[in-house]
């Protein structure tokens, strides 16, 4: 009877533990379900939307692991807004790299009533989650174009890999500043984490400097990771670094770049 027993016991919790809602993964399993490929998908509608405009209006936001509520509040007010071409958030979307925190970031994020993109940061390239981040959102480096204005978007978060590879990929911004199509008349370069950062491989930040000043028209570079705005300009060569605040601190930039090519920008509290 006593092994009857135990062999009841031994089914039944079998059969509890069977069910899919009971099953917790690994935070770093990398399974994940629902949407990916988002930033390609929403690099298409950017494109499209902006195409022949002369006149560009983007919101920047950053640094939202943990600040789930704000972050809520800002994409609200995002949207109530009504006057954002796109939005582009500059990674750490995570605090530990975890598949969960993707998924509650980018369903989150889908919430938006504009096209968004996402830029890799250091918390994000914990654990698993490069390979969750190019699943959800695509490769860590990419760039489009909105209107006249190319957005060249980089993983400058060489700490993570510990200098093994090329961070950032020289090879990825030269080859993308070939291939720019003859109506690109601007620039804007984005990232998380900018030269002189603990992030950053500050032995090339020269030569990073000088290859992105290659490009037409640069008209300043974004960035996170500081979880402070600050505008820096941190070579002495008039191209400004705009750091956006953390989710926690309550705000977000929104830029405008003007049909006479200049730009203005705003920091919005919530």
């Amino acid at each position: 009877m006593k092994t009857k027993k135990n062999l009841f016991v031994f089914l039944s919790a079998l059969l509890f533990l069977s069910s899919c809602d009971m099953i917790d993964y690994h935070p770093y399993d990398g399974r994940i379900e629902g949407p990916h490929g988002l930033n390609a998908w929403n690099i298409a509608r950017i494109e499209e939307s902006c195409r022949g405009k002369n006149h560009i209006r983007f919101a920047i936001i950053t640094d939202t692991q943990r600040w789930y509520d704000e972050m809520k509040i800002a994409l609200a007010d995002i949207n109530a807004r009504g006057d954002i071409d796109f939005v582009l958030h500059t990674g750490d979307m995570t605090d530990f790299g975890m598949t969960n925190e993707f998924e509650l970031q980018r369903d989150l994020l889908l919430r938006l009533n504009v096209p968004f993109v996402v830029l890799i940061g250091n918390h994000d390239c914990l654990g698993s989650g490069e390979s969750v981040f190019r699943y959800v959102f695509g490769e860590p480096n990419f760039s489009f174009n909105a209107g006249d204005t190319h957005f060249i978007c980089l993983n400058t978060n060489a700490f993570e890999y510990d200098y093994s590879i090329s961070i950032p990929d020289f090879r990825f911004i030269r080859d993308d500043r070939t291939a720019l199509p003859p109506e690109v008349k601007r620039t804007v370069a984005a990232m998380h984490s900018q030269p002189t950062s603990e992030q950053f491989n500050n032995n090339v930040s020269d030569l990073f400097q000088e290859e992105i000043k290659k490009f037409p028209g640069l008209q300043f570079c974004v960035c996170g990771h500081g979880h402070h705005t600050q505008v820096n300009d941190l070579y002495g060569d008039g191209v400004l670094y705009y750091e956006c605040g953390a989710a926690k601190m309550r705000e977000y930039l929104v830029f405008d770049l003007n049909e006479d090519g200049t730009y203005s920008y705003e920091v919005v509290e919530y």
